[in-house]
Formats: C-alpha cells, sequence, structure tokens
C-alpha cells in the first residue's frame, strides 16, 4: 500500500534547467483552502516527473489561502488570485483556457498525488493510444479518518460501459489531451455533476478512456466539499445527462436501469444488457455485473446468494454476446 501519512521532500529545480515550455500542465482550483492545499502543493513538487507547470487559482478565498499559495517561489508554479469566487465551473475553464501542456492533469486542492502519479500518467498517455487517462485511488474520510482502495475499472469500453450507471472516473486523479479539455469545457448547466457530464459528452464524441491498475491519488472527503453539501442537485443533474447518455447510446427509455421485481428485470434488465453489450464491445463480465446490478434490490437477505448467482450468469451471457457481435 502507498504511503499515506507525511509529506516527501519537494523536488526544487535550478532555474536554469526548468524546462522552457512543459508537458504537462496542472490544474488547481482553489477555494478557502487553508487546511489542506500545502499538502496538495507539496505532493506536486515532490513528483519525479518534473516537466510540468502547476496553475494555482484562488476562487477570492476568505480564508488564509493566498498566504499559503504564496509561501512556494518555485518557477513551476504560476498563480492567479481573482478577487471574487467565480466558481468552480470557471476556474476549471480559465485554467485549461492559459495552459501550455501537452497534456492536462488533475489535483483538487485538498486532495493528494504519490511521487510517481505524473510520470506514470505520462508514459500511459504517449504509448497506449488514450486520450483521457485515471487511476486507481485510495478515499480517505477526513471525518472518522478511514481510508478504503478504489474499485475501478480499467479499460475503456468498461468506462464507457459504467457511464451508464455511474462515474466510472475519480476526476483529481486524470490527465488527458489539453486538445480536449479545450474541445469540451466544463458547462455551467452541468453544476455539481460537471464531470460526470463532461466523461459522457467527451465519450459520446469517441474519445478513448483508461485507468491504470495504480493507486495514484489519495482523494479526501469531508463535509465542506461541493460533492456533499450540493448532494441532491447533483443527482438531478447526473440524472438529466444519464438519460442523454443512454438515448445517445440508443438504449429505449423503457429498459433504463433501476431497480426491478425479479420477472421484470429478467424482461427489461436482460434487454438492456444485450443492447449496452452489442452497442459497447468487450464489456469485462466483473463490468456487466456492476450494471445488471442496478435492476436489482439492495437488501435481499436470504436471496442474497441467488441474486449474485443471477447477476453473474446475465453478465456472463452479455459479455460472450458483446464479443460475438464485435
Amino acid at each position: 500500500m502507498n504511503d499515506t501519512s507525511g509529506l516527501v521532500k519537494p523536488i526544487h529545480l535550478p532555474e536554469e534547467k526548468l524546462p522552457v515550455m512543459p508537458l504537462v500542465t496542472i490544474s488547481m482550483p482553489a477555494f478557502n483552502s487553508e487546511r489542506y492545499i500545502a499538502e496538495a502543493i507539496e505532493s506536486v513538487l515532490a513528483q519525479t516527473y518534473t516537466n510540468f507547470e502547476l496553475i494555482i487559482v484562488d476562487d477570492g478565498s476568505t480564508d488564509g489561502t493566498r498566504e499559503i499559495i504564496n509561501r512556494y517561489q518555485d518557477a513551476r508554479i504560476i498563480k492567479i488570485f481573482s478577487e471574487k469566487n467565480q466558481g468552480l465551473i470557471a476556474t476549471r475553464n480559465k485554467i485549461a483556457s492559459i495552459a501550455r501542456g501537452k497534456y492536462l492533469a488533475l489535483l483538487d486542492a485538498d486532495d493528494r498525488a504519490f511521487p510517481d502519479r505524473l510520470q506514470l500518467q505520462v508514459d500511459f498517455l504517449e504509448k497506449d493510444g488514450i486520450d483521457i487517462c485515471g487511476a486507481d485511488h485510495w478515499t480517505l474520510n477526513q471525518g472518522n479518518g478511514a481510508i478504503k482502495p478504489s474499485k475501478q475499472r480499467h479499460s475503456n469500453a468498461d468506462i464507457n460501459a459504467l457511464l451508464t450507471v455511474c462515474s466510472p472516473l475519480c476526476n483529481p486523479a486524470i490527465m488527458g489531451k489539453l486538445e480536449v479539455f479545450k474541445r469540451f469545457p466544463y458547462k455551467t448547466s452541468y453544476m455539481h455533476a460537471e464531470d460526470y457530464c463532461l466523461w459522457t459528452e467527451i465519450a459520446l464524441a469517441g474519445y478513448r478512456f483508461a485507468n491504470i491498475k495504480k493507486k495514484l491519488i489519495v482523494y479526501r472527503l469531508h463535509s465542506t466539499q461541493t460533492s456533499v453539501n450540493y448532494l441532491q442537485a447533483a443527482r438531478n443533474v447526473f440524472s438529466q445527462a444519464q438519460t442523454r447518455y443512454l438515448q445517445a447510446l440508443g438504449i429505449p427509455d423503457f429498459c433504463f436501469p433501476q431497480p426491478l421485481p425479479f420477472l421484470q428485470r429478467l424482461k427489461m434488465g436482460v434487454e438492456f444488457m444485450v443492447r449496452i453489450n452489442k452497442c459497447i464491445p468487450h464489456i469485462s463480465i466483473g463490468a456487466n455485473c456492476e450494471l445488471y446490478a442496478r435492476f436489482q434490490f439492495r437488501g435481499n437477505g436470504v436471496w442474497t446468494p441467488l441474486n449474485r448467482l443471477e447477476r453473474l450468469v446475465i453478465a456472463t451471457y452479455a459479455s460472450l454476446l458483446g464479443r460475438a457481435a464485435s
């Protein structure tokens, strides 16, 4: 397991050795982030890969965030201070508009990257024909200190398929081609679920995704983050984007993923599984199990083993069907 305690020593380059044009731009929006941002910045400066620029935009913070940012004098850091709060979406788009790298890496001001994060993602993007690269990660609950590993799917097919029911990418673990983020800026109409909405747009445009099979960041959960405070609003926006994505894939409304009684899901759920696997070939059995689980009710008690068996049978059938159709 990667060490999640303490800070690693920053790597500071002499100015004469700094690259003229960075290959990677790291995007770090910040708003009232005084509690965590030093750790986030230090994790960037400690990267083994050094050909980057770090753009930090303080979005009108009213705490000590600005003072903490100004402690760092590394020439690779670009600091922008906004007097008024513009919002996360506008800030992210601003960073993408001025970025100089070939790749844009996302890291929130309350998260932390492991030292090999940039190197591994650059190597992956340079050789594998992928446009957007995520990774496995640790989730740290700041309230109780619990830390859990993510359960990611890694192939483009699995990610595209799981976008029908969830967001299978961890936003602050993303590195992707800057040209994609310039073509598809975050939209204010997708506020509070802008990441999921962006990934669906990019998927429908034919760009390719992957998640690296290694934990590259610590993703922090705490009571002040947007995803906690605007949960219902995020769910509403998610539902709208999910419907658009399903319709664009040719999935009819009557078999959208939803919990159904046994006989109904054998009809509607199997219909969905057949359609999605013909539309997106090579979905893994594991990902198909996650998809079909959305048609089953939770908390089934003594019926749980039978539900799991049902899920596995349908998932295996759907995966074989998808491979045969490709």
